[in-house]
C-alpha cells in the first residue's frame, strides 16, 4: 500500500469507527506518547537499559504502526498529501546527500 492509500484507509477508519479526528493538538500529544512507547522499547531492548518483565511482550512493530497511524491522521486533517511530501523529501535527500554518507569515514 502506498502512502496516499494509507491516508485514505485512515480517513475511512476515522469516519466509520472514530466518529471524528481528534484536534491537531490532541493528535500531536498522542504522537508524542506513541513515539515515547517506541523509544522505551528501543532503549530497553537494543540500548543499555534493562528490559523490564512488563516490557518483554511489547511489539515494536505495533508501536511503530501506532506512530504511523497518528502521522497519517495529522496529514489528513492538515491537508498534507504525505505521498507527495515524502517523494519530494527523498528527491531532496538524494540530491543533497548523494555522496555525503558514502564519503563519511565514521560510517565505514
Amino acid at each position: 500500500m502506498d502512502i496516499k492509500n494509507a491516508q485514505l484507509v485512515v480517513d475511512h477508519w476515522i469516519k466509520e469507527h472514530g466518529v471524528r479526528y481528534f484536534n491537531e493538538l490532541t493528535n500531536m500529544a498522542q504522537l508524542t506518547e506513541e513515539v515515547g512507547e517506541v523509544a522505551r522499547i528501543i532503549a530497553r531492548r537494543y540500548g543499555e537499559q534493562s528490559e523490564k518483565e512488563s516490557d518483554k511482550d511489547k511489539d515494536l512493530g505495533e508501536e511503530l504502526a501506532d506512530v504511523l497511524f497518528v502521522v497519517l491522521c495529522l496529514a489528513n486533517q492538515t491537508g498534507i498529501d504525505l505521498q507527495e511530501a515524502f517523494d519530494a523529501k527523498i528527491r531532496k535527500k538524494t540530491d543533497r546527500d548523494h555522496k555525503r554518507h558514502q564519503n563519511n569515514d565514521k560510517l565505514r
